[in-house]
């Protein structure tokens, strides 16, 4: 079998449950695949080719979920942060160059003045009457179109970089397939599974570890609308879920409920309970173990990896708190700085190869000539695998604030601050956070002659930066300490400043 998004869809049963959403709304196989098959007529009636791009920017559920799987079938899917403000997207855009917006019917979200601005199509998905929610039309004519093949590009995301503007990612089918294939196998998902999805379906995590593992597996999701610990337990009970995968912050919230009310969290009866995107504190992990009686999986993924990478695996086999388990899926392993691949106990950077690793950033020569070394990836994460081949992360290299799983570059949050009329000089990094992992601080040099407070700081961040790139901690300084060579340091400023 071709190693194609399209294919792993089409190889289940078309009785089977793929998707379902509020309101006891359920979708089937065998209407995604005619979902899938339509939406790509559509596009090619348009005059939109597989090799085009689609940013979709629409809030988490079944349009998010089915626009994505059939979007990724048939061309490349860009999906964007329906949070982001107008010159966020006006970023994205351009350097997405995608040939369609695809928005929520009468939809004001600020991304369609930023393609407008750029002349760019906007297309509104249209409900069909009597479907559950998620099966769309996106235009009124059909033809016939070019399938994808596992070299094509599926999905493109963002991932942010410290010195540089962030980095495009493309993912291919074969990726993805790759990806889905690792994840399902090493969390043995089969069509009795039911996961309930309360990540963002614009990040990684998301879309592959919950979506395309189970739609490959033949399981079925619980599209949510997003996350909500008020309501998780007496939604994931109605829904008869059987995991579910979230960032620690949100198991950290989930527990505040579930310790509250045991009997319904541990009437469950979850085969397992999935985290990844952060490091999952110890004692968490003990707690979550604990109130809700199932086994806890921590796993490492990235977005140059399409998602996963390690994983604890099942029972009979350990899972160790602390660690992000054993390779599943791609190659890993520890490298010193000159490639040399390190044994057990040794510290290092974590370096990976697979089907399922990008092949390179695009447009970024500089990039990829320091990401890949003798043909493995360099994640820019350090760590070392114990006697048992379990791999512990124990710092980074790079210097992305990694904010509760959302990953976020200090020079962007730098190049927005010194657009501010009082700002000479900023340098953004991060401050270690009990609940978040890690927190955004900036240390800012005020012009003479002006004042400022952190309110101020505070009101433009919000202005022209997402909800959670707003900076929690502001130092205003005479000067910024540097190093050697002149450049303002962000490593270990937070311990200088006594935040930490």
């Amino acid at each position: 079998m071709t190693k194609t998004i399209r294919n792993f869809i089409n190889k289940n049963q078309d009785s089977e449950i793929a998707i379902t959403s509020d309101n006891d709304q359920k979708i089937t196989f065998k209407a995604l695949k005619k979902h899938i098959y339509d939406i790509s007529g559509q596009l090619s009636s348009h005059g939109i080719r597989k090799n085009n791009r689609a940013v979709i920017v629409l809030p988490n559920g079944p349009e998010m979920a089915t626009a994505f799987l059939a979007i990724s079938s048939y061309m490349s899917a860009a999906p964007l942060n329906p949070s982001y403000k107008l010159n966020e997207y006006e970023f994205y855009l351009e350097d997405l160059k995608p040939k369609i917006v695809i928005v929520e019917k009468n939809s004001s979200n600020p991304v369609i003045e930023a393609a407008k601005k750029l002349k760019i199509e906007i297309c509104e998905i249209k409900h069909i009457e009597g479907q559950p929610k998620g099966i769309f039309n996106l235009y009124n004519s059909s033809s016939s179109f070019e399938f994808s093949d596992e070299n094509d590009e599926a999905l493109v995301l963002h991932t942010s970089g410290t010195t540089s503007r962030p980095k495009v990612v493309p993912l291919t089918n074969k990726n993805i397939f790759s990806s889905s294939f690792n994840i399902s196998r090493s969390l043995k998902l089969n069509p009795d599974d039911h996961c309930y999805n309360i990540m963002p379906l614009f990040h990684i995590h998301g879309l592959i570890a919950i979506l395309c593992s189970s739609i490959f597996a033949g399981a079925s999701v619980h599209a949510s609308t997003g996350f909500n610990a008020l309501n998780f337990l007496d939604q994931a009970k109605k829904e008869n879920i059987t995991w579910y995968s979230g960032v620690p912050t949100m198991h950290q919230g989930i527990l505040l409920r579930a310790k509250k009310n045991v009997e319904l969290a541990q009437s469950l009866s979850l085969r397992f309970i999935r985290s990844s995107s952060a490091s999952l504190p110890p004692a968490v992990f003990e707690e979550l173990k604990d109130v809700f009686k199932t086994t806890v999986i921590e796993a490492y993924g990235m977005t140059e990896a399409s998602h996963q990478m390690t994983s604890n695996p099942l029972p009979p086999e350990k899972q160790k708190a602390g660690f992000v388990g054993k390779p599943a899926g791609p190659e890993v392993c520890i490298m010193d700085a000159a490639g040399i691949i390190q044994t057990n106990g040794v510290e290092g950077e974590v370096c990976i190869r697979g089907d399922n690793v990008t092949k390179g950033y695009e447009n970024n020569e500089e990039a990829n000539k320091s990401s890949f070394i003798n043909g493995w990836f360099r994640t820019g994460d350090q760590g070392f695998f114990d006697n048992d081949g379990y791999l512990k992360i124990s710092g980074r290299l790079k210097e992305i604030i990694n904010r509760g799983g959302e990953k976020i570059s200090p020079l962007e949050i730098d190049n927005i601050l010194m657009e501010h009329e009082a700002v000479e000089q900023v340098v953004t990094f991060g401050v270690k956070d009990k609940m978040l992992g890690e927190v955004i601080g900036v240390a800012i040099v005020v012009k003479k002659g002006i004042e400022c407070t952190d309110t101020e700081i505070k009101n433009y961040a919000r202005m022209h930066l997402a909800d959670f790139k707003v900076p929690k901690h502001i130092c205003f300084l005479d000067e910024i300490p540097k190093g050697a060579t002149g450049k303002m340091q962000r490593i270990g400023l937070a311990q200088k400043l006594g935040l930490e």
